[in-house]
């Protein structure tokens, strides 16, 4: 397999996670998202979108979106499961991970700063307009999973959940958000990073790090 990504992508970075969760190696293929090189017609013969990560698996088929791919390797390499076989926690770990990875994420990310920049606003608005969007997602996350059995956030084994929190948590503190604020998710943060899949997935372990 193939994973177009780029270090600090918190997209990409989920799915580097979910490889490791699962024993899978792929080639790790970066694409320097401030140069700009997920633009490249190359790239977007890949990805029309323009956004990593995408993964190509041993048989050239090309897979988009980090929640995708994600459900794809949990289907296609079961073990462990990264969803509840319960139908209603099912939609709960659906329901969390979509709050960060569709509602979150995307409004923080560097398309959108690279336009809010484009449009005259100072960096110091920018930073704050990511900040703010971080506090308003990660306050929902919390009350989300505030009466959820630990320590991650479903329970007592990383589901999806915990593969879009983590990054996002990272996002968060780059941004200088007070992540003190949310007991809960950095709960299952802890337990997360204590397992060694999370650690070797996490943007400073990869080698593209700058």
């Amino acid at each position: 397999m193939k994973l177009h990504g780029y270090f600090r992508s918190s997209a990409a970075y989920r799915v580097r996670i979910a490889l490791s969760l699962k024993g899978l190696t792929a080639q790790h293929l970066p694409h320097h998202l401030r140069k700009g090189e997920q633009t490249a017609p190359d790239y977007l013969a890949i990805n029309p979108q323009g956004l990593v990560p995408a993964l190509e698996d041993d048989a050239g088929a090309i897979l988009t979106q980090s929640l995708a791919i994600i459900e794809w390797l949990d289907e296609t390499h079961p073990s462990p499961p990264l969803l509840p076989k319960d139908p209603l926690r099912r939609a709960r770990v659906r329901a969390f991970a979509q709050a960060i990875a569709c509602d979150t994420h995307p409004v923080q990310n560097l398309k959108v700063l690279s336009r809010l920049r484009g449009l005259g606003l100072p960096e110091e608005k920018v930073t704050e307009w990511a900040a703010w969007a971080n506090r308003e997602g990660l306050s929902a996350c919390e009350t989300l999973i505030r009466d959820e059995p630990g320590p991650f956030c479903f329970g007592d084994a990383p589901t999806l959940a915990d593969l879009c929190l983590v990054p996002q948590l990272g996002n968060a503190r780059r941004f200088g958000v007070d992540v003190s604020a949310y007991p809960r998710l950095l709960e299952a943060e802890a337990a997360a990073k204590a397992l060694p899949a999370f650690a070797d997935a996490a943007p400073e372990h990869q080698p593209d790090a700058e």
